[in-house]
């Protein structure tokens, strides 16, 4: 089912508990969408309660309708963070003021993968304590 809707650019791929209540949307892209999810899951053992949207392809999705985008990224749910193993060009968009990304703030590094990801903030705490920190900043 994801496949078809990947080709509306971006989908809900991990459902909050309660859509209708919930506090918060992690947006991933490709492999960061795993990392959303176990962010969810941590988050959940917390009490917070958030969304997992894939965005494979931001021109497809800004070309849907905008009752499909309403039902993907709610106008209501202003708490977002955004995680991309790139520059953050871009997200401000689908973040908003209220957000926050997840994303590559410098080039140039070298090392294993998982060293990488560590290094630059793509761990599941580092997207569980900017998701806390957009969610407290509305309190």
């Amino acid at each position: 089912g994801s496949s078809k809707d990947a080709l509306k650019g971006a989908y809900v791929v991990s459902e909050a508990k309660d859509p209708k209540a919930m506090q918060g949307i992690l947006i991933g892209t490709g492999s960061e969408v795993s990392l959303a999810i176990d962010a969810q899951q941590e988050l959940a053992k917390e009490g917070i309660d958030v969304r997992v949207v894939s965005m494979p392809c931001e021109e497809l999705f800004d070309a849907q309708s905008d009752a499909y985008k309403e039902s993907i990224l709610p106008n209501a749910v202003r708490a977002r963070v955004a995680v991309e193993a790139a520059a953050d060009f871009g997200w401000g968009k689908y973040v908003g003021l209220d957000g926050a990304t997840v994303t590559m703030k410098g080039f140039g590094a070298s090392a294993p993968a998982a060293k990488l990801f560590e290094k630059f903030g793509f761990t599941k705490e580092n997207v569980v304590k900017t998701m806390r920190d957009v969610i407290a900043k509305q309190n």
